[in-house]
């Protein structure tokens, strides 16, 4: 996820309850150097506020919609017109939450974008003896706790929502690691295999194309 918010002690609880709930977030703190970020880099969510340096959250989201993408946007703001909600809404945003925010419905509605996103309607994934529920980020076999590191729900779940698609080390590291964190591809590739190994039995693949990356499908579509 990507925070673009200049409140600092507002920024720290937010990233700290994210993070706690095993997302990777990056703050950006100026529209424009926000704005910047965006044209280069792809995040799953973007938690926007509206009153920025540089330039209004407004025009970040204006930019990063008249580029075509569609990237989730969830507008955060202490500004509780109607007016303002339509206007954050006119330009794209897929959500508004006034300031301040109650943390658990934050969390809620970024499990509904990217339940939106990954084209499913329900926060459990199931296949086979294989269950996952992204709101309790928690993987069952067989009704047991797989017993999954951090690291390892946030693989799962990226897998899970990238069913059929090639993701490079490189997707794979953006998506789980912060700007703030300098992981090997080494580690890419023990996290993969250590996840697979737990997944062993459910119908859940994780490929090695070698040069490529990574694909996960279920093995009755194989």
């Amino acid at each position: 996820m990507l925070l673009v918010e200049d409140n600092d002690d507002l920024a720290e609880t937010i990233i700290d309850r994210l993070r706690a709930e095993g997302h990777s977030v990056d703050r950006e703190h100026d529209g424009n150097e926000a704005n910047d970020l965006l044209r280069h880099f792809e995040f799953d969510i973007v938690l926007l506020d509206v009153n920025l340096p540089g330039r209004s959250g407004y025009d970040v989201l204006r930019s990063l919609r008249a580029r075509a993408d569609d990237t989730p946007v969830i507008i955060l703001t202490a500004r509780s017109q109607i007016d303002d909600r339509v206007i954050g809404l006119d330009a794209g945003a897929d959500d508004y939450m006034i300031k301040p925010v109650d943390f658990r419905e934050l969390s809620a509605r970024c499990r509904v974008l990217a339940r939106r996103r990954a084209g499913r309607a329900s926060n459990i994934f199931s296949a086979g003896p294989l269950t996952f529920d992204r709101a309790a980020k928690r993987a069952m076999i067989h009704g047991q706790d797989t017993q999954l590191r951090a690291r390892e729900i946030q693989l799962l779940e990226i897998l899970i929502d990238n069913m059929g698609r090639m993701l490079t080390k490189e997707d794979v590291a953006d998506r789980l690691y912060t700007f703030d964190e300098a992981p090997s591809m080494n580690a890419i590739e023990q996290l993969v295999a250590r996840l697979r190994r737990k997944l062993d039995g459910t119908p859940m693949v994780i490929k090695t194309a070698r040069g490529l990356g990574y694909m996960a499908y279920l093995a009755d579509d194989d």
